[in-house]
């Protein structure tokens, strides 16, 4: 793992959690899985400090346990999760355009707390929703209508159960080493949420009685357990993933195609989007038939034209949509994998050109067509003179965007009876790019912090400015304030700003 993820990893959890914990997560980052005792010395902190940290790293699936060879508890860090929690605002936006603001709030709830009931969270939304329509005017919901939209994301596999909640209920299964099942994950408790969330409004609302007997009321309360303890519910990220790759291989399409061939292949991934696991390369089976009947009615598209569609996709998408059998008018299968590979490609095309110009583009795209060649051939292809191709070859060989393969003619490797030939390592060259989008997202972050920690003083006086001039309404008076911050100041206020604004946009970038 490079320096500049694990450097990354820390920021995104000082800036979340605080400096304490990216201590904690620096230790595990380092040294891989620990047990407690390591954890300590390591960090410097104090045993009930490491625990407490520990226990909210595990709440929010950042850092799981398990226990080694000597029986020793051990605590392996994720850095794919802390990562994914620059993508949060992704998330939310994903549920609020599929299933709206009840759901926008439930993800969010569940991303900011980690794993929590499902009851607690109902209720939860069901009253910062009915909050919100009070203050605007409009009638209240009930919590049935949250929880209908909590069924939805979780018969869609956008939210599912911890694993060690289930465990607990498959206790023979986990003894006898067989996973739980998949389907298990996804099974709303039967519960009455309606009844217990206007009762618990009701007792929040009623200020009748003494103090006393509402303290008694309110203990009572508290301990009274929940139908669903035990079951806590967590993001599955993995699905909000897969929805966001199937979206970008929607745009691609379209992009390449047209608009309606982009909706064909839209319709297609929905119907297939919980018939296979996640980390799948390939898309289940579907038929024509299948894709017909569930195609938007206003797209206007006969069987004819569809099956038109369907040939075009096969044809034109470089292997990612497939025809696999002929049955029911024909089935077919998306490879994600290959659908992938070539959004990657053109990524990195638009990374070769903006690092080495436009000259080198047409190598690396030759490369790419023709995979091991030599440099003449590379020269004739690209119509480059021999003198710049090998000036261009060398610049991208230093910087390992092309490998170099020698084949010796003879067993001697002699230079004159060697072939020298490029090529283009596509996963090699992807983790390069990759690490770094880390540096540059690290970088982003660090200058943010910096510029902000350095001029909090000026931040804190103009928000201080703005939150007077918020009471004020006398003209006179809202120019006296004004005049408070000098022009010099005013410059400096809007510079901070843009970097802001540039390092935020680095950022969003990078998700």
């Amino acid at each position: 793992m490079s320096q500049d993820r694990n450097a990354l990893c820390c920021l995104i959890l000082q800036e979340h959690f605080g400096e304490l914990i990216s201590k904690v997560a620096q230790v595990l980052l380092k040294k891989g899985p620990c047990i407690l005792k390591y954890i300590l010395v390591e960090s410097g902190l104090q045993l009930k400090q490491v625990k407490k940290l520990l226990c909210l790293l595990i709440q929010h699936n950042i850092v799981t346990f398990d226990f080694n060879k000597k029986g020793l508890t051990e605590y392996t860090i994720h850095c794919d999760v802390i990562q994914w929690r620059i993508r949060f605002p992704r998330y939310i936006y994903c549920a609020k355009t599929l299933y709206g603001d009840a759901a926008e709030l439930l993800v969010e709830e569940l991303l900011h707390k980690g794993r929590c009931l499902m009851s607690e969270t109902i209720i939860a939304i069901t009253d910062k929703l009915n909050e919100a329509l009070d203050a605007s005017g409009h009638p209240g919901i009930t919590a049935g209508l949250v929880k209908e939209k909590f069924e939805s994301l979780a018969k869609t596999h956008f939210i599912q159960r911890c694993r060690s909640c289930l465990d607990k209920e498959v206790t023979d299964e986990a003894a006898a080493g067989q996973p739980p099942d998949e389907e298990e994950l996804y099974i709303i408790p039967k519960m009455d949420i309606d009844g217990e969330a206007s009762r618990k409004r009701k007792l929040s609302t009623e200020g009748e009685g003494t103090p006393a007997k509402r303290s008694r009321t309110e203990s009572k309360e508290s301990a009274e357990v929940p139908k669903d303890d035990g079951v806590y519910w967590r993001v599955n990220f993995a699905r909000f993933h897969q929805h966001i790759r199937d979206q970008t291989l929607v745009a691609s399409t379209a992009s390449k195609i047209d608009t309606k061939a982009g909706e064909v292949l839209r319709t297609f991934l929905r119907l297939s989007e919980t018939k296979f696991s996640s980390g799948s390369t390939t898309s289940s089976a579907i038929s024509v038939n299948e894709v017909f009947h569930a195609l938007p009615k206003e797209l206007f598209l006969t069987r004819h034209v569809l099956e038109m569609y369907m040939t075009m996709l096969c044809d034109d998408m470089n292997g990612m949509f497939n025809k696999v059998d002929e049955m029911s008018g024909g089935l077919y299968a998306v490879n994600f994998y290959k659908g992938l590979q070539e959004i990657a490609k053109a990524h990195l095309e638009s990374v070769v050109q903006e690092r080495f110009g436009s000259k080198c583009l047409r190598i690396f795209r030759v490369l790419l067509m023709k995979q091991h060649s030599k440099q003449k051939q590379i020269e004739d292809y690209a119509m480059i003179s021999a003198k710049e191709a090998k000036e261009l070859l060398y610049n991208m060989f230093s910087e390992n965007f092309i490998t170099l393969t020698e084949v010796s003619k003879t067993p001697d490797h002699a230079p004159s009876r060697t072939f020298y030939l490029f090529n283009v390592d596509i996963p090699q060259v992807t983790r390069i790019v990759q690490q770094r989008c880390y540096k540059a997202v690290k970088n982003a972050m660090i200058r943010r912090e910096t510029e902000v920690a350095e001029h909090r003083r000026l931040l804190d006086k103009k928000e201080r400015v703005d939150a007077i001039l918020a009471t004020l309404t006398d003209k006179e008076q809202r120019e006296e304030i004004e005049q408070t911050i000098s022009p010099p100041e005013q410059e400096q206020i809007l510079k901070i700003k843009r970097i802001v604004r540039i390092t935020n946009h680095v950022i969003l970038l990078f998700i």
